[in-house]
């Protein structure tokens, strides 16, 4: 009689006894041909009661199993170690009993181990199970990237013996070869595929099969172990450095929580674990592109991370160094890294913001030497103007100390800050945060302004500063001298060029001359000019005694002010102290002005004096 084995849920009618039925009860599976089943085979927690004459005449393994106990009584057959679990032995009964089963890239490599497993060789017997699912493997599975991946991924339980057998290899080769088909080793392709975060357009001439690049996201889901084969493999072809880093960053992404501040969720039980993450971390920073085409922000994620795992002093040195040489491109919300660490007192890790600038400034000064005719750099501009914003977030901080404050605000050379407002600012917003630090510590912060890169308003506010050491107050008083001084040179200059034009036009002129019209009309031009710079030159000689009279004014107040801090320096201090004192005198000397604070690193000012700021740009 011819035996089948066809799988049911459930039964629900009474079949001819002559006809093959298959019954399904919890961990048991029956094959009936109207005949007790002659042998049970036990494969994880399932028991499969078979007839043995399809199975012997299929499996090589199971014919010397079942002849060796023959004569004695049935006893069950234990496979604990089965590739692929209860499922694919019961694909693989189901081919011995000439039932078809379907082939595809999830199950093929599971089988393929269970027909070597089983010995179901061609010697053995014809169209075995070995040869159909090789067939498969090469012509269908391997052709196709998506396929390969999956059954990659199936190999993951299937471990050693995939391995043996050359599954995983074939597989990792096929990606491989399909990665360098699709990203020609070219900068432009690589660029784009980056920028896109492994999802390019299709449409150049000779697209594969017209898939999309979605398979970047398919390959975050291998395990770890196998993952880091496909990287290997990756790196040993001509596979540019930045579709690894793409393949590197998906991957992260999907296995470490937290790495964007936009997408952070729980750890779930799915998750990788914290071994597996730390590990995975390592693997990822020693295979970035030496290039400056990584996101600043998936490396700042990376470092956060570093940080939280724990991991390595050197992992963490490779990172700084990445940002260091992009940090012109850094925002200030990536530079506001949380402090992870109880030894830090402050609320960020200035510590790591500092050694950050200082690779950064390493490679300047390697540009500066190479090329000593470079100019004041754009990017140093920009890490200038971002080291004072962040000096501004982190002045409000009450455990910053001033040496700390200090320290990375004279890090940052003096050809970086075109003018000193945004630091001005920073300045000011930790004074007025720690009211209680000492004179000393006052004015040693306020020894890294430079007066003379003060705008106008920024002097204007710091004259008044009640927090301000009054050293620091006459200081600028004395250089906003020396830009009036400069102000009423300069138009003295300008008043004096237009008239020496004038005069000389006056005195050419030709003996002989063209007609009397011409003449004329060159007459009435002269005069109408010289009627025009006449009055301008009354109205600048005007705008030049109200300004000489104004300086005059600030130099005997400035003298008067030195008299005074000379005298309170020999006398002492009286009622309330030097501060009262400077504060008196700026009563005394007429230093009233309106109340604004410079806010950026550019010459513009913030008005403070109502609720909400109010940017006013600076007149030059």
């Amino acid at each position: 009689m011819k035996n089948s084995f066809l799988l049911h849920s459930e039964t629900l009618s009474f079949p001819n006894p002559n006809e093959t039925i298959s019954i399904t009860i919890p961990s048991c599976r029956f094959c009936t041909t109207g005949l007790p089943s002659d042998i049970v085979v036990e494969v994880d927690d399932m028991d499969f009661h078979l007839h043995k004459f399809p199975l012997m005449s299929k499996s090589r393994k199971l014919h010397q199993l079942i002849t060796e106990q023959e004569g004695e009584k049935h006893r069950p057959l234990a496979f604990p170690d089965f590739p692929g679990g209860s499922e694919t032995f019961e694909l693989a009964a189901k081919f011995c009993f000439g039932v078809k089963i379907d082939l595809s890239s999830s199950n093929v490599a599971p089988l393929r181990c269970a027909g070597e497993f089983l010995e179901m060789t061609e010697e053995h017997s014809e169209e075995n199970l070995i040869s159909k699912t090789e067939t498969f493997l090469s012509q269908s599975v391997l052709n196709s990237v998506q396929d390969s991946i999956i059954a990659l991924k199936s190999c993951e339980r299937l471990m050693p013996l995939a391995e043996t057998l050359g599954i995983v290899r074939r597989c990792v080769h096929s990606i491989v070869s399909e990665a360098l088909l699709r990203w020609p080793v070219s900068d432009s392709a690589s660029t784009l595929l980056l920028q896109t975060g492994g999802r390019r357009s299709r449409r150049r001439k000779g697209a594969i099969d017209g898939e999309d690049d979605s398979w970047f996201e398919e390959l975050a889901l291998l395990g770890l172990p196998l993952f880091k084969q496909l990287i290997l493999a990756m790196k040993g072809s001509e596979l540019k450095p930045e579709i690894i880093e793409t393949c590197l960053m998906q991957y992260a992404q999907k296995h470490i929580p937290g790495l964007s501040r936009s997408s952070r969720k729980a750890l779930t039980s799915s998750s990788s674990s914290e071994a597996e993450q730390k590990e995975l971390l390592e693997i990822v920073i020693s295979n970035l592109s030496s290039k400056h085409s990584t996101p600043v922000r998936f490396l700042f994620g990376l470092l956060r991370t570093a940080t939280i795992l724990n991991a390595s002093e050197a992992c963490r040195d490779v990172l700084e160094k990445k940002i260091g040489s992009q940090l012109d491109e850094v925002t200030l919300d990536d530079l506001l890294i949380p402090s992870y660490s109880y030894l830090n007192e402050t609320l960020y890790d200035i510590d790591c913001v500092a050694r950050i600038l200082g690779h950064f400034l390493e490679e300047e000064r390697n540009v500066a030497a190479i090329d000593s005719r470079v100019p004041r750099s754009p990017a140093l501009m920009l890490v200038g103007k971002l080291i004072d914003g962040y000096l501004s977030e982190i002045a409000s901080d009450a455990n910053l100390k001033p040496s700390k404050f200090y320290d990375l605000a004279v890090s940052v050379p003096d050809r970086a800050r075109l003018f000193h407002d945004g630091l001005y600012r920073a300045v000011d917003v930790y004074l007025k945060a720690h009211p209680w630090v000492s004179k000393s510590d006052r004015e040693k912060i306020c020894a890294v302004l430079d007066c003379q890169k003060l705008t106008l308003e920024a002097c204007t506010h710091a004259a008044q500063n009640e927090r301000l050491p009054l050293r620091a107050v006459v200081r600028v008083l004395f250089f906003e001298q020396l830009q009036l001084r400069h102000a009423i040179a300069g138009t003295l200059m300008a008043v004096e060029e237009p008239a020496r034009p004038s005069a000389a036009l006056g005195e050419e002129e030709e003996p002989g001359g063209g007609g009397a019209g011409e003449a004329c009309a060159h007459d009435r031009r002269d005069s109408n000019t010289g009627q025009v710079a006449v009055r301008e030159n009354q109205v600048l000689r005007l705008d030049m005694d109200s300004m000489r009279t104004r300086v005059h004014q600030l130099e005997r107040e400035c003298s008067s002010m030195k008299r005074v801090i000379e005298k309170m320096d020999h006398t002492g201090p009286r009622g309330g102290g030097p501060w009262r004192a400077s504060l008196a005198l700026g009563k005394k000397f007429g230093c009233k002005f309106k109340t604004q604070v410079c806010d950026s690193h550019e010459p513009t000012v913030v008005d403070t004096r109502e609720g909400r700021p109010h940017r006013r740009p600076h007149r030059e």
